[in-house]
């Protein structure tokens, strides 16, 4: 190793090969670990995220600090083993439980909202642990550690850790396989399942439970502070791909270990990087991407989307307004003017319009001032005419709205009519037979009221 790359803490190149093939016994043993914690809490995050719950992770992993502290002072007061992991956790789990009994209790038994009872939970038990660490500094005994649940401390991971996690994540992500179909009636409808005879008190508890093993597992990786990022950010991430739950916990499954993956092979490579932090850090470099290019609710994709429909309304706004025109003037053409008084479009944005309309061959300009309908465009503009006023004719006839009104209210909704929809409102309104479009309940040329900008 080159000075300068001791100085920084940097792997040589031999180094990485060591990391990346988990050659080295210590950081397959932590990688390994990492990764089915990722794993299992992204399931369960999943079920948590979905039943609006995201936020018991967080209060259920602080409420778990005095349950150690205590763990330490009882145990050293009995002169055995302090710093055994699995009565630190006993203790973490027994104070973790009672933090999340006390959450449902204030619910249930007081006018509290959800939000207070864990922003209570949350800091009293943390405050309370924070305590407890401080006595059991001073009580004497090698209490020297206990703080590393707080931020975690991956790098300290033995096999037998390492394999704990597994089998508490792995039966996690069993139970969420057997219970798939209960679960999801919890997550969305708990009052229908409740009325079909599950057990939804049961299934709520089963699915705390799986909180809790996966968040007292997770201590010694990431932290009490930084666990909660594990149940919610991958499940968050997943959320911008998909809508179908089971493909959701999958995407969760695998992102939550991807970033645990990537965190500890980078706190393996650079020794000074916290693990805790480092595994946070590459989940949220995760949720930033999905975000950003998820193919389902990310900000590209909605914001395409959004565009694209405006233009669509807009087109079909001008072939309606030509058709209306002609159709009010017993012209075979409307001039430019017109069609700017019919809506709130600006000179420019008539223009754009028009020209996308003559690149699908809906219009042609004889002249400048000048447009017609082609063909193909009187079609189209006819079969949107016809739709509009089925809209209005229902509004009217069934919704009581005022004639001078519901030009407007057909055009917030008409743009998303299906085709089924059309064909019950012609049954509704007796119209099956009616090739052309019905007579229009208004006045025509001009705008009834202020009309929607497209």
């Amino acid at each position: 190793m080159t000075p300068l790359l001791a100085v920084l803490g940097i792997l040589t190149a031999d180094g990485w090969a060591d990391v990346l093939l988990l050659r080295d016994y210590n950081t397959r043993v932590v990688v390994l670990g990492a990764t089915l914690l990722g794993l299992g809490a992204g399931v369960v995050g999943s079920f948590t995220l979905m039943r609006k719950r995201a936020l018991i992770g967080d209060a259920l992993s602080h409420a778990t600090l005095p349950g150690i502290a205590l763990a330490f002072l009882v145990v050293n007061a009995w002169g055995g083993d302090a710093k055994s992991l699995p009565l630190l956790l006993l203790g973490a789990a027994a104070s973790g439980v009672m933090g999340v009994a006390t959450i449902l209790a204030i619910g249930r038994y007081t006018r509290l909202k959800q939000d207070t009872a864990l922003g209570l939970v949350l800091s009293v038990f943390f405050g309370a642990g924070v305590a407890l660490l401080g006595v059991a500094q001073n009580a004497g005994g090698d209490a020297a550690g206990l703080e590393s649940f707080i931020y975690g401390k991956t790098a300290s991971m033995l096999a037998s850790d390492s394999l704990l996690i597994g089998v508490a994540s792995l039966a996690c992500v069993a139970v969420s396989v057997a219970l798939f179909k209960e679960m999801t009636l919890l997550c969305f409808d708990s009052g229908f399942a409740s009325s079909r005879g599950y057990p939804v008190g049961l299934l709520d508890w089963v699915l705390m439970a799986m909180v809790v093993v996966v968040t007292i597992v997770g201590l010694q990786a990431v932290g009490l502070v930084l666990m909660i990022a594990l149940l919610v950010i991958p499940p968050a991430a997943a959320r911008f791909w998909t809508e179908d739950l089971r493909r959701m916990a999958w995407l969760a499954a695998l992102l939550g270990a991807a970033s645990c993956y990537v965190g500890a092979v980078l706190s393996a490579v650079y020794p000074k990087l916290p693990s805790g932090a480092t595994i946070v850090l590459a989940a949220a470099a995760t949720f930033t991407f999905s975000a950003l290019l998820g193919g389902r609710r990310g900000v590209l994709i909605r914001t395409l989307r959004r565009r694209r429909f405006l233009r669509r309304i807009a087109m079909e706004h001008l072939l309606r307004s030509v058709y209306e025109t002609t159709e009010s003037s017993k012209a075979d053409a409307a001039s430019f003017d017109s069609l700017l008084a019919m809506r709130s479009w600006t000179p420019a944005e008539l223009r754009r319009v028009i020209r996308r309309a003559e690149r699908k061959e809906y219009v042609r300009r004889d002249t400048r001032d000048v447009i017609r309908l082609t063909g193909r465009g009187e079609i189209q503009a006819e079969w949107l005419t016809r739709q509009h006023r089925l809209w209005e004719l229902y509004l009217i006839t069934h919704a009581e709205v005022a004639t001078a009104r519901v030009d407007r209210g057909a055009d917030d909704i008409e743009h998303v009519l299906e085709p089924e929809t059309l064909r019950q409102l012609e049954r509704l309104l007796e119209s099956e037979q009616r090739p052309k479009p019905p007579e229009s309940p208004h006045a025509l040329g001009k705008p009834t009221n202020q009309q929607a900008k497209p």
